[in-house]
């Protein structure tokens, strides 16, 4: 053997030199794999629907709702405390209430006083990118295709973003997500996965109610690998003996975290009191609505289902029982409800994933073009900062939906209460320090009989205004147009003290210049 070779067998080198080199190699091994990684087409394909939701959200379009969601978390971050009973309306004031998804509240709020208004469009942004690039990967790892999956991807970005708000449901949705991930990688040998699922629902019950869907995810699973069959196009695969025990023991454990919350066992009866016993909410609350196909979002669900159907009959393609199974309870629901577009998606995306996949090509490593991709990303990081809204644009957009000047009013000029208004301005005026007749706390609205008479007072039912003075309402605050401002505009009972692009204010006459109670609390106003 030559010296040359002694060199390079590690003979003849000193020890210390010899281990760095070796651990050197293998680090920079790593390294470049990772960075390859990063800039690989995969990930650029990712980035691309991150950017997609950036341009849907830039504009800080947000559910009414998330205003009380955001003053519930900063109630809990200065008190300590939950509440139990209702602290922000007048009619309902001390009804048994519980800040039901408190955990989503607390990061609404701890983002907020971090970063403000702009900090707030960055979590939203954040939450529905997370979501794609989760639907994204789950779609893939079914499907074995990147191409497939972002192409299934693109058109449910439409579908998706109905659920992509500053609410806990999208917390809800990225969990919901993660679930199915692990049940699929589970189904593929990678069985570590699915330990992830016990402390997960520990986080879930205390952050929103969708946690059931989950479970019962999980549960599905389970009972269709009881058995193995091949029926048609459908086939359950049974499990192993450790299999089986290893999700039994993962299930008891995610049952067991379900009661660890401020509120015991009573935040986990929540999913099932709103499921069964609010009528009313679900006749006529937007999201409870069934699915608007006249609406583009309606007409993007019967396209990719028709597709879909369109493509089994034409393939037939073999599809696991419990994915199956998956799907249509997800499709019917969506079809009651268009809230639970949100289970439609992540059950539909990895099916047609794989329906796509035979004909999407591979992802070929060998041929991908890493400097191109990272110039790409590279691009979408840059425009995504230099278009991030400011904190002025962003108060602007505020402004424009929600009652900004209005309120601002009621500080400097105190009307008459009590004070009557509308559904959406409920949220926005909890934070503001205002006490409400109504917000989208629909349940317990409904529960002490306030939702009733507001659902009759804004579709103009002869008792109107017989409702209205059986709460003695002396003001009356609601958006421009509604159809109870023409009958207080023709009322010489009535007066309007404030008028905007946005809201109105109407004062009823014989009030008198006393008010009978406080509009606005001494909370202070958010900062903006």
């Amino acid at each position: 053997m030559s010296e040359a070779d002694i060199t390079r067998s590690g003979i003849g080198t000193a020890p210390n030199e010899t281990v760095y080199r070796h651990f050197g190699a293998n680090e920079a091994g790593i390294l470049g794999n990772s960075l390859r990684w990063v800039c690989s087409m995969p990930a650029m394909l990712g980035a691309f629907l991150v950017s997609a939701v950036f341009v849907l959200k830039r504009s800080f379009f947000v559910d009414p709702d998330m205003w009380w969601h955001l003053k519930t978390g900063e109630l809990i971050l200065s008190t300590h405390r939950w509440a139990t009973t209702d602290p922000y309306s007048y009619t309902s004031a001390g009804a048994p209430w519980m800040s039901a998804e408190w955990l989503g509240d607390i990061l609404i709020a701890s983002v907020y006083r971090l970063g403000g208004l702009q900090g707030l469009e960055a979590l939203l942004i954040v939450l529905g990118g997370a979501v794609m690039l989760a639907l994204y990967g789950l779609a893939t790892l079914r499907s074995g295709n990147c191409k497939a999956a972002f192409l299934v991807s693109v058109p449910l970005i439409s579908l998706a973003a109905v659920s992509f708000n500053l609410r806990p449901q999208t917390l809800g949705f990225f969990f919901l997500i993660f679930t199915l991930t692990a049940m699929e990688r589970f189904r593929q040998g990678k069985q570590r996965a699915v330990w992830m699922l016990p402390p997960l629902f520990l986080i879930w019950v205390n952050a929103h109610g969708s946690w059931i869907i989950g479970l019962g995810t999980v549960v599905v699973y389970l009972a269709c690998g009881l058995v193995g069959f091949q029926a048609g196009d459908l086939e359950a695969r049974r499990w192993t003996n450790s299999e089986r025990l290893r999700l039994e023991i993962v299930l008891l454990l995610s049952l067991a975290a379900i009661p660890i919350t401020p509120y015991g066992t009573r935040l986990a009866a929540y999913p099932f009191t709103v499921a069964s016993s609010l009528p009313i909410s679900l006749a006529n609350v937007q999201e409870w609505r069934a699915m608007p196909f006249d609406l583009i979002s309606g007409k993007i669900f019967l396209a990719l289902l028709i597709g879909f159907f369109l493509a089994q009959v034409a393939f037939r393609f073999a599809w696991r029982l419990e994915e199956f199974l998956l799907f249509l309870f997800g499709t019917a629901m969506a079809c009651l409800h268009v809230r639970f577009l949100m289970l439609f998606v992540p059950f539909f995306a990895p099916l047609a994933a794989t329906v796509l996949a035979r004909w999407a090509p591979s992802y070929n490593r060998a041929k991908d073009q890493y400097l191109i991709n990272f110039a790409l990303m590279a691009g979408i990081v840059i425009a995504m900062v230099h278009y991030f809204p400011s904190q002025h644009q962003i108060e602007e957009k505020v402004a424009s939906r929600f009652p900004v000047h209005a309120l601002q009013y009621l500080r400097e000029h105190p009307v008459p209460g009590p004070l009557f208004n509308t559904y959406a301005y409920g949220g926005f005026m909890i934070e503001s320090g205002f006490k409400t007749f109504v917000d989208g706390r629909s349940e317990l609205f409904e529960q002490t009989g306030v939702l009733a008479d507001y659902v009759d007072i804004k579709q103009l039912e002869p008792r109107t205004l017989q409702v209205l003075r059986g709460y003695g309402i002396r003001s009356v605050l609601m958006g421009r147009g509604e159809p109870l401002l023409t009958v207080l505009a023709a009322s010489p009972e009535w007066r309007r003290v404030y008028s905007d692009g946005v809201s109105e204010l109407y004062v009823k006459q014989d009030a008198g210049d006393a008010p009978t109670q406080v509009i606005a609390e001494s909370l202070p106003a958010p900062t903006r």
